[in-house]
């Protein structure tokens, strides 16, 4: 009986070694939350800076600063537009952006609120940045409703990065700041 009383005990005993360990490295990959609050300048659609703090809007993919979008046989400047878009809603007063993690240019990438609107999702909801990982639903409606990007014809911003890269000849995207 000592014997199975034993192999109990040693399975408890590592059960609750492995079960600290793992709250200890939980609390090691813990990363403290950066909040950023003030006046955001918009750098294209998908990107902030304040101060010296630069910031990538997490989960979405708005078209380049210069790429070009077609709906109703006219071509539109998407990518000023979702510029513009981007910079109207960072304007509110209560606007707010936090991240945990950084891309690998060493950008902030965030999540931005104004209120309880969630930034990042009011981009792709208007059709002015595609779902990059997140906002699956909002794209969905986006598309639906044929707003924005969707009223017509456009490539991805992905597509369109990877083209310029191939034009320049270089392999390498730090050139482009992507």
């Amino acid at each position: 009986m000592t014997g199975g009383f034993r192999t109990i005990r040693d399975g408890v005993t590592a059960l609750a070694i492995l079960a600290f360990l793992w709250l200890i490295a939980a609390k090691l990959n813990d990363r403290a939350e950066i909040v950023q609050a003030g006046s955001f300048h918009a750098a294209d659609g998908d990107s902030l800076a304040l101060g010296g703090e630069r910031m990538r809007l997490y989960g979405i993919d708005a078209p380049e600063l210069s790429q070009t979008c077609e709906r109703a046989g006219t071509t539109w400047q998407c990518g000023v537009d979702a510029k513009r878009a981007l910079q109207g809603l960072v304007a509110a007063k209560d606007t707010q952006c936090s991240g945990t993690e950084r891309d690998r240019f060493q950008r902030l990438l965030v999540v931005c609120r104004a209120g309880s609107v969630d930034l990042n999702g009011a981009m792709v909801r208007k059709g002015l940045a595609v779902s990059y990982g997140a906002y699956h639903s909002e794209e969905a409606q986006a598309r639906a409703e044929k707003i924005g990007l969707w009223a017509g014809t456009f490539e991805m911003p992905r597509s369109v990065r990877d083209h310029a890269r191939e034009a320049s000849g270089s392999r390498d995207t730090r050139l482009f700041g992507w």
